[in-house]
């Protein structure tokens, strides 16, 4: 399925696009040469403007380079929370056409050595709350310098290594100019971003400017953003999603960012109204969050023009409340640390829990997980995927970059590792990840779908879905759930469980419910289902062992 085949496909924008072939560093030039006095971000230290942003990145890519020895082709871990330093550093890398490893901020020093040694990183950039973490990871001997944002917050952690941490604000101080020419050839590598994934350690996904470039076109279309575009930017930067929706393609159209580093609802609405935003890509669960809000009426919030996100499809009751208090529709889109967007709903046209139709360049199949023969219309099957947005490959993973890729018609597609299906006019379903399926007496249980309908039930904010143990069934449904503060008195889980059962099929409904006060959270705002369903593991695997000593 491709654009061509949408007929709700919007009559003002074209099926396809010609992706500039430049660095993405050429992207801030030209803004900054368009625009020099416009402010590019606001973040707690005030305001950046294009001018400004453009001579700290150089002033960096300088230090990079002569001071710290960066050169083509090198790669850098960034490891900060959304900040003006992180999106300095991001085009200072890219200036000297360089590598950027993002990493989650969240990251504990015994998860940090798997990306510096899997990448073969020699210089990191982290905030100084983060420093203790990055001193303590392992090998980091093999880091030949360490650039720390807030350095006299860190004073003292690093004295054991004078040689190696760097103060970013000395950095770009120090006024020195790169002398390498930017190197245009779009097929040179960007970034590597490393994939949460299903088993094993995390895969670094290689993206080209090519690739990169390639899906910052297609978002500046598809979303309508130009230079009055203002975005509030909470998505992490160091995930794809925040990287290109919230960073990359507002500064391509001369447009601005409203920099929140950690999510929080009342803030958020305060800087919305205050900046006049107009972009807000989210998750489902910090649109639940903020819909909760009881300050959110205080308010104005009618500059806002675009709503939407992905990650987790969003509950129709959710949508409706975000209609009713926004006035905007929350249009979901699709895409994976291995590339996006592939779809997106016509602002016009939208379906409620769909992921759209493909967009510009894209063609988007559904497959039969064994045989990887294309599914007509309405079964459910792989999301499969061709499009000039696509990673190129996992880094230094020939045979992961193997089995990710099937060959359709010529085209290389590859396998997302989602199920969905697609309907008569086009547009495409998610089901559910394929490891994520509940087997309960031989029927597919899918948790996103028990989630959508739980989030109808007028006591629930939260609800997540997992597998449990049952001696008969194999496995049954088990729903976590956070109540509305006014129910938590007097709901049960019994009153959960009748209301699910009134409502469901007879092998879908939770068999089991726990309430909680939240649940866990990726940084990314998605709620982190492995880590209740590994806990679930945990507790089984404990009960059973105990049984088995009391056994006779």
């Amino acid at each position: 399925m491709t654009p061509y085949q949408v007929r709700t496909w919007p009559q003002h924008l074209p099926h396809q696009l010609t992706t500039p072939a430049t660095n993405l560093y050429f992207n801030l030039f030209v803004s900054a040469t368009r625009f020099p006095d416009k402010a590019v971000l606001f973040d707690l230290h005030g305001s950046l403007t294009y001018s400004g942003l453009l001579e700290e990145v150089d002033r960096l890519a300088g230090y990079l380079e002569q001071d710290l020895g960066v050169k083509a082709a090198d790669r850098v871990m960034v490891y900060m929370q959304n900040c003006r330093e992180f999106v300095i550093a991001y085009y200072a890398i890219l200036r000297l056409g360089a590598v950027l490893v993002p990493v989650n901020p969240m990251n504990k020093h015994g998860e940090l050595g798997h990306y510096r040694r899997d990448s073969e990183a020699r210089v990191a950039f982290c905030s100084a709350e983060n420093l203790g973490e990055l001193l303590t990871m392992e090998e980091f001997s093999e880091l030949s310098a360490v650039i720390v944002t807030g350095a006299s917050a860190a004073r003292g952690r690093g004295e054991d290594h004078p040689q190696k941490v760097h103060d970013f604000a000395a950095a770009t101080a120090a006024g020195r100019v790169p002398n390498r020419p930017v190197d245009h050839d779009p097929s040179q590598l960007a970034v590597i971003l490393y994939s949460s994934g299903t088993t094993g350690s995390p895969k670094g996904c290689m993206h080209t400017h090519r690739s990169m470039m390639a899906s910052i076109n297609t978002v500046a279309h598809w979303m309508g953003m130009q230079s009055k575009t203002v975005v509030l930017a909470v998505m992490p930067f160091f995930h794809i999603s925040g990287m290109q929706n919230m960073m990359n393609t507002p500064i391509y159209v001369g447009g601005a960012l409203v920099l929140l580093p950690r999510w929080n609802r009342n803030a958020a609405a305060e800087l919305m109204a205050r900046y006049g935003v107009t972009h807000w890509n989210t998750t489902p669960t910090m649109l639940i969050d903020f819909l909760a809000s009881p300050q959110l009426e205080s308010h104005d919030l009618s500059a806002l023009r675009r709503l939407g996100g992905g990650g987790a499809g969003l509950p129709q009751a959710v949508g409706e409340r975000a209609k009713a208090r926004l006035g905007l529709d929350y249009l979901e889109s699709y895409g994976l640390s291995e590339g996006m967007l592939f779809t997106g709903n016509p602002a016009a046209h939208f379906k409620r829990q769909c992921l759209g139709v493909p967009l510009f360049d894209t063609d988007v199949r559904i497959v039969d997980t064994q045989s990887l023969q294309e599914l007509p219309q309405g079964e459910v099957g792989e999301i499969a995927i061709s499009s000039d947005k696509l990673f190129e490959g996992y880094w230094r993973n020939e045979q992961a970059t193997r089995e990710a890729f099937i060959e359709l018609d010529g085209n290389r597609f590859f396998r997302s590792g989602d199920l969905g299906y697609v309907d008569h006019e086009g547009y495409f379903f998610i089901v559910d990840r394929i490891k994520r399926m509940v087997n309960a007496s031989g029927y597919k249980v899918w948790p996103s779908e028990i989630e959508a309908l739980l989030h109808e039930h007028p006591d629930v904010r939260e609800a997540c879905v997992i597998a449990a143990n049952d001696p008969y069934r194999g496995e049954t449904v088990k729903a976590v759930i956070v109540l509305n503060d006014a129910a938590e008195a007097r709901v049960h889980a019994q009153d959960i469980i009748d209301w699910c059962k009134a409502r469901m099929a007879a092998y879908k409904y939770p068999r089991m419910v726990d309430f909680v006060e939240q649940l866990p959270k990726l940084a990314t705002g998605k709620v982190a289902w492995r880590q209740l369903q590994e806990a679930e593991r945990v507790k089984e695997r404990a009960t059973s062992a105990t049984n088995s000593r009391s056994s006779p």
